[in-house]
């Protein structure tokens, strides 16, 4: 196992293979010997690159065994805070390292509980982890280890200065890993702030989408964008669809409506209580539910393997959301196929995300939709592939003689 070369313990290297890794990916090369040299780390990868492994590995590894609070992770999500406490729970069966999740959403009692049992690890919201600060259930004096995970996503959602007072919290002799998709600004700031002559590891380009995704947008009028999306359901070879609102109404009418279909569908956004997500989640895994809509809370971290399709209903606000909700398909080598529901309204939106992704996105036209008779005629039209065909490929230029193209060109 190629693991062995990295200079894991050997617990960590029995919990790697009972998880089923073989071979590391390249952030997890990079990363793993520069956590366990000791050094501070700024890293940036695209999502699903395995970078929760890369971090906690060498940590776990440097743990050795049980004792004090010595680990701090910062989520900017519940989502993201259990999923890295299951993570560290797997890799860490073999030995006696303890991992709590302290999010909020529930109620205090279990972690509580947990806390007082004894824990190593800590994978926290920051909202959720600065009450216990302030009632001094938990103390960071013991920290030798706080990562940064999804840096970017905590800026987009405005804690970094509560991140900013629990830096200032931790012991200033401390490793500290960052942990983000994009490194703006204000996020080299901090860096500044609270990193020491970190190591610097970039993997793949930022902006680029992941080459195992083929995406396509698919024009559409407003009033039959739901239409459309049903159509698409029933012509796609599908294992699970993630399909993205801008709004958590706009999820919760999606979804009412896909069930009226008979789809069985799951809901995730913020406004659902933590055990509502949780259930969601694991019932998509599973297989319970073969669509899910989410808000963008699911665009970064959410770890679901076998997502085969992603259906924006709606254009994203950034472009770099684009990036990231695509990027839960396609994930670990798979193929997958994300497509784009678009209305003229999109254009100047659809414009920006091809400026930053430096590319056009094809335009597609679903053979047989009763496309409303001023709807654009995409350049390209064709049948969306399923299974393992790519989209594009067999289709022909429908004779109905209407409409415009829609021209949503980006600068190459």
């Amino acid at each position: 196992m190629a693991f062995k070369t990295l200079g894991l313990s050997e617990s960590v290297l029995r919990g790697v293979q009972a998880a089923g890794y073989t071979d590391p990916t390249p952030i997890q090369l990079r990363a793993i010997p520069a956590v366990l040299s000791g050094r501070d780390l700024i890293a940036s990868a695209q999502t699903g690159t395995g970078k929760t492994a890369a971090f906690a590995l060498p940590i776990l590894s440097k743990l050795g065994t049980h004792g004090k609070p010595r680990v701090l992770i910062l989520e900017p999500t519940r989502e993201l805070a259990a999923q890295v406490e299951t993570a560290f729970r797997d890799f860490a069966r073999f030995t006696n390292i303890n991992t709590v999740a302290v999010f909020g959403g529930v109620g205090y009692g279990r972690q509580r509980e947990e806390l007082r049992r004894g824990v190593d690890v800590i994978a926290a919201t920051p909202g959720r982890l600065m009450d216990y600060l302030k009632t001094g259930e938990i103390n960071l004096r013991d920290i030798s280890i706080l990562v940064l995970d999804e840096v970017d996503r905590m800026l987009d959602m405005g804690f970094l200065p509560v991140v900013k007072d629990i830096i200032g919290r931790c012991p200033r002799e401390r490793q500290t890993l960052f942990f983000s998709a994009t490194i703006p600004p204000e996020i080299a700031a901090v860096a500044a702030f609270a990193l020491r002559d970190p190591a610097r590891i970039e993997i793949g380009v930022n902006r680029s989408v992941n080459q195992s995704v083929t995406h396509a947008l698919y024009p559409v009028n407003a009033g039959q964008k739901f239409d459309l999306l049903l159509a698409l359901l029933e012509k796609i070879d599908f294992q699970s669809v993630l399909i993205f609102s801008r709004t958590k109404h706009g999820a919760d009418k999606i979804a009412r409506k896909l069930k009226t279909a008979n789809h069985s569908v799951a809901v995730l956004h913020a406004n659902r209580s933590q055990n509502q997500r949780l259930e969601a989640l694991a019932g998509f895994k599973s297989g319970k539910y073969e669509l899910m809509v989410a808000t963008d809370i699911a665009s970064r971290g959410i770890d679901v393997a076998g997502v085969s399709h992603v259906i924006n209903f709606d254009v994203p606000e950034n472009p770099e959301d684009y990036v990231h909700r695509i990027g839960r398909t396609g994930r670990a080598q798979a193929v997958g196929d994300a497509f784009t529901l678009v209305t003229p309204e999109n254009a100047n939106d659809i414009r920006d995300i091809q400026r930053f992704i430096g590319a056009k996105i094809p335009e597609l036209k679903l053979e047989g939709f009763p496309y409303q008779a001023y709807t654009a005629r995409p350049e390209q039209p064709a049948q969306p592939r399923g299974g393992h065909g790519r989209a594009g490929q067999g289709g022909q230029r429908p004779a109905d003689g209407g409409g415009r193209s829609w021209g949503f060109r980006g600068r190459r």
